[in-house]
């Protein structure tokens, strides 16, 4: 873990790059939740997003980037009735964030194991007809994925620098396996959905803060 020293040294260093660039939260809060950390591997595609490199092999992703592409995304996802927008997580971390995105977005959350025939069987109990899908992690999330482009719906997806693509219409480069991360990525997208739609003023603020969004910490015996 950085040092504050380190970590003071990092966002003067990021500001210089990013100079006049407003992001939606303060540079130190997108540093703190390690959104920007990735893996030690990368994809040809995902490559394009990845800002350097640490010492200790881990890839460090744009952070304008990640910043702008939430914007670009929660534009997109305003667009859509939100009784007809799923949001999935296969991930455990992703449960909460994923919970409470829908709760003030008022979309469809679906975690942990998504069961075969959600999108495309009308017959399966817990059909849902869908118009967009906001997937936590495409490693993890394949199966609705799959879904989704077999019924020729969009998909916005957080990916790492390893995530595969494909089927992902809109990528939004992240930590999506870390748990502040995915809640600090999951207010915001929530905080953006709701100004775009007009819910919220431009300036408006989500009436809970980041941290309600975080999920408890798995334990090495619940694992």
């Amino acid at each position: 873990m950085a040092t504050e020293e380190e970590r003071a040294k990092d966002v003067a260093k990021i500001q210089e790059e990013l100079k006049e660039v407003e992001l939606l939260v303060p540079l130190e809060l997108y540093l703190v939740t390690g959104i920007r950390i990735g893996t030690r591997m990368k994809s040809k595609f995902m490559k394009r997003f990845i800002y350097g490199i640490r010492p200790d092999g881990l890839y460090l992703l744009d952070v304008q980037e990640i910043d702008r592409r939430i914007r670009i995304a929660a534009r997109f996802i305003a667009r859509y009735e939100p009784s007809r927008v799923v949001v999935v997580s296969a991930r455990q971390y992703g449960f909460t964030p994923v919970q409470k995105f829908c709760a003030l977005t008022g979309c469809i959350p679906v975690i942990g194991r998504f069961p075969p025939g959600i999108l495309t069987n009308p017959r399966f109990s817990n059909y849902v007809e869908a118009d967009l899908l906001i997937a936590t992690d495409p490693r993890v999330d394949f199966q609705a994925i799959n879904e989704a482009a077999a019924i020729g719906i969009p998909v916005v997806a957080f990916c790492d620098t390893d995530s595969p693509v494909e089927n992902v219409d809109l990528v939004i480069p992240a930590n999506n396996r870390g748990r502040k991360s995915l809640a600090l990525l999951y207010w915001l997208l929530a905080r953006q959905v709701l100004r775009e739609r007009g819910e919220l003023p431009p300036g408006g603020e989500l009436p809970i803060p980041p941290e309600e969004f975080e999920a408890k910490v798995i334990l090495s015996s619940e694992v």
